[in-house]
């Protein structure tokens, strides 16, 4: 059973910059994409970012340009750097892994960043 475990989140002034990690555990299982959503207070969930084992980033347009993910495959680790921080950022980011088994989604319990002077 694969487990995800963000960390780093806290508050940070707009034009701000803040970096997320997640690191996965539990499981020998092959993760096939790992990656980033986010839900502010009252919104649906949505995507950051995600990369691919091979390598490949997908962005959101809203972190075009702002935020980049990184990962580690050795480690089953994904980071997500995020830069000109703005007050819309503020929202709970939940680390996300697909499994090459069975195209298994699992999703971490979330770190909060908080975007506000």
């Amino acid at each position: 059973q694969v487990q995800l475990v963000e960390s780093g989140g806290g508050l940070v002034q707009p034009g701000g910059s803040l970096s997320v990690s997640c690191v996965a555990s539990g499981s020998a299982a092959i993760l096939t994409v790992m990656g980033w959503y986010r839900q502010a207070p009252g919104k649906e969930r949505e995507l950051v970012a995600t990369i691919s084992r091979g390598g490949t980033a997908n962005y959101a347009d809203s972190a075009k340009g702002r935020f980049t993910i990184s990962s580690d495959n050795a480690k089953k680790m994904v980071f997500l750097q995020m830069g000109s921080l703005k007050p819309e950022d503020t929202a709970v980011y939940y680390c996300y892994a697909k499994t090459l088994v069975r195209q298994r989604e699992v999703w971490g319990q979330g770190t909060l960043v908080t975007v506000s002077s």
